[in-house]
């Protein structure tokens, strides 16, 4: 993946005729940043052969012989939390944590130019209760009326944030996303008439399928562990991980992913 736009934290591919010079490689277009130093390490063995009498020249290029320079450069990361508000799980310990969270990574956000939302779901809805933004003013009120109880939409709240990260991908292509999703995996409530559980995981592999990085919070309680947060991250590709085994806060974590997210060169 190449990107365009700037940021302070992840180091990614650029298209842009800024940013550190790391490599070279053949042109897949159009030629507008040439490596000339890589151009010229091309043509060298063969220059004995391509000089002419007629033709007074210091070296001889050909088409093949050009190469394109490969930059790195620092781009945004995309957090957006989905949480499972309902009486499924223990909301109160883990809404805590989840707002500790989101305030923590806003903090300094706004120096790395870093955007962080959040999704709740309960009862028969999904509620985005903070667009993506960098405003630790806004995260604050917001938190504190987040509601909680009833059923699990547990489709609905992974659809908002997937639809939140989409469309923060069309206005700027370059953003690296990440959908932290917190739930002990049960579905009670589905959007099409299917059983929930399958449209959820359905759902899931949709959302894996369109490249969008997950992490999953599995914030059942260890004695009545089914299993389904486990398959859910499964099916999204995801990384899993449970509440009460965290050696780190859950903002850490957030952190981590987001430096692995770099895209190889």
């Amino acid at each position: 993946m190449r990107r365009k736009a700037g940021g302070r934290r992840t180091r990614t591919r650029t298209e842009r005729k800024q940013g550190r010079y790391i490599t070279s490689r053949v042109p897949r277009g159009q030629l507008t940043d040439v490596a000339f130093d890589a151009t010229l390490r091309a043509a060298a063995p063969f220059q004995r052969q391509r000089r002419q009498p007629h033709i007074k020249r210091a070296v001889v290029l050909h088409r093949s012989d050009l190469r394109e320079k490969v930059r790195v450069r620092r781009t945004r990361n995309a957090v957006c939390f989905v949480v499972d508000a309902s009486w499924s799980m223990a909301a109160e310990t883990r809404m805590q944590a989840t707002k500790a969270a989101v305030l923590s990574l806003l903090r300094d956000a706004y120096q790395r130019r870093d955007l962080v939302g959040l999704v709740s779901f309960a009862r028969d809805r999904a509620t985005v209760l903070l667009p993506l933004t960098n405003s630790v003013e806004m995260a604050q009120q917001r938190l504190r009326t987040m509601p909680t109880g009833g059923k699990t939409p547990l489709s609905r709240g992974m659809m908002a944030g997937f639809e939140l990260l989409a469309r923060a991908k069309l206005r700027d292509r370059e953003i690296l996303p990440l959908m932290v999703l917190l739930t002990d995996g049960h579905a009670n409530v589905s959007m099409t008439g299917q059983p929930p559980q399958q449209e959820a995981y359905q759902l899931a592999e949709f959302i894996a399928s369109q490249q969008i990085p997950t992490v999953v919070i599995d914030t059942e309680l260890p004695n009545f562990y089914r299993g389904l947060a486990k398959e859910l991250a499964d099916r999204l590709n995801g990384s899993y991980y449970q509440l009460e085994e965290l050696s780190v806060g859950l903002a850490e974590l957030v952190r981590s992913h987001q430096e692995l997210s770099q895209i190889k060169i």
